[in-house]
């Protein structure tokens, strides 16, 4: 008998198959069908995001964060990688009984300083206690709403062959400060999650040149690889990566060494991926530096009119590797 694996949660291939032979047999519909971060839809006021995600990360504190800050943060940014301008998040508490009340009073003080720092309100949500060992410590639940701005239309569909790609940061810094914590290794105090609200930084992007940017996603649950992959299925391109143009932290990279991670299917919870036409690459890349969340932004590579669906990493040493979707899981449980 086939069951689930912890695997079918990685955001990679085999969260693939867990969507298309089970979630999407039974829920497809047109505004789920793009399978993005969030779906988008009109209201009588414009356009609307909505988005959704659960927090299981393991430990629940970690160095530069803790499970609350990835609950308002990723699902901030899911709706900013849909072009909307979040506004209401709600949120979904299932606490373990035991739990430690200063632990859960750090949790949620984070909560609403990420709030604050995102610019949105915090206004429905729910609580439910289970019983010791039915849960680990606590899992939350946001979601979360936003209106898009006139002028703005992201999605795969808009990606065409000849556009650039940009990533806003370093790879790998989430997964490897969680990895840390999680297994009482003695790494740098330099290696911190990345995880921060993205919004205030991709809207100063849109607003200047909002209709050539194609898409935005998030690298998380699968990292760059994984994303990279999809974008060049949905969209029906070929890209083109340079790996001598991707940021890895010497720290990060040396853990990545040791322990045979490969950084470019390491989540990120602070990065984005913008798709943009040629043109404004340059323009694009000042605006995303002049914040501290894209201090580090590259242009990594372009899309093509040829090796459609596949994606190819210019190596250093002047090879091509082919990259593929996240199969077994690195680093479980990482948000």
């Amino acid at each position: 008998m086939e069951r689930v694996r912890l695997v079918h949660g990685n955001g990679g291939r085999f969260s693939h198959e867990l969507t298309e032979r089970f979630i999407l047999k039974y829920f497809t519909n047109d505004l789920l069908a793009p399978l993005h971060d969030g779906a988008q839809f009109s209201v009588p006021s414009g356009r609307m995001a909505f988005t959704t995600d659960s927090y299981v990360v393991q430990p629940t504190f970690f160095p530069g964060g803790n499970i609350g800050k990835l609950a308002v943060c990723g699902t901030v940014n899911d709706l900013a990688m849909n072009g909307a301008i979040p506004q209401y998040l709600s949120c979904g508490l299932i606490i373990e009984e035991g739990l430690p009340f200063d632990e859960l009073e750090l949790i949620l003080s984070t909560m609403g300083d990420m709030a604050k720092a995102a610019n949105v309100q915090i206004v429905t949500g729910d609580t439910k206690v289970v019983k010791k060992g039915e849960v680990d410590k606590i899992y939350i639940n946001t979601s979360g709403i936003g209106m898009i701005p006139e002028g703005i239309n992201i999605g795969p569909n808009r990606v065409k062959p000849n556009m650039d790609i940009i990533v806003s940061g370093s790879l790998g810094d989430h997964s490897i400060a969680v990895m840390g914590e999680r297994f009482g290794l003695e790494l740098s105090d330099t290696i911190q999650t990345d995880c921060a609200p993205l919004n205030h930084m991709v809207h100063a992007v849109l607003q200047q040149v909002g209709s050539q940017v194609a898409l935005l996603r998030d690298p998380t649950r699968g990292g760059l690889g994984t994303v990279l992959k999809e974008i060049a299925e949905q969209s029906q391109v070929g890209i083109k990566v340079n790996e001598s143009q991707l940021v890895i932290h010497d720290e990060v990279q040396s853990v990545c060494d040791i322990l045979g991670y490969d950084p470019l299917y390491l989540a990120n919870e602070g990065k984005c991926i913008l798709v943009v036409e040629p043109t404004v690459t340059n323009q694009v890349l000042e605006i995303l530096h002049s914040y501290p969340e894209g201090r580090e932004a590259s242009h990594i590579g372009k899309t093509m009119d040829k090796n459609i669906g596949k994606v190819g990493l210019q190596t250093s040493i002047g090879g091509v590797r082919l990259v593929d979707l996240l199969g077994e899981d690195q680093v479980p449980r990482i948000c």
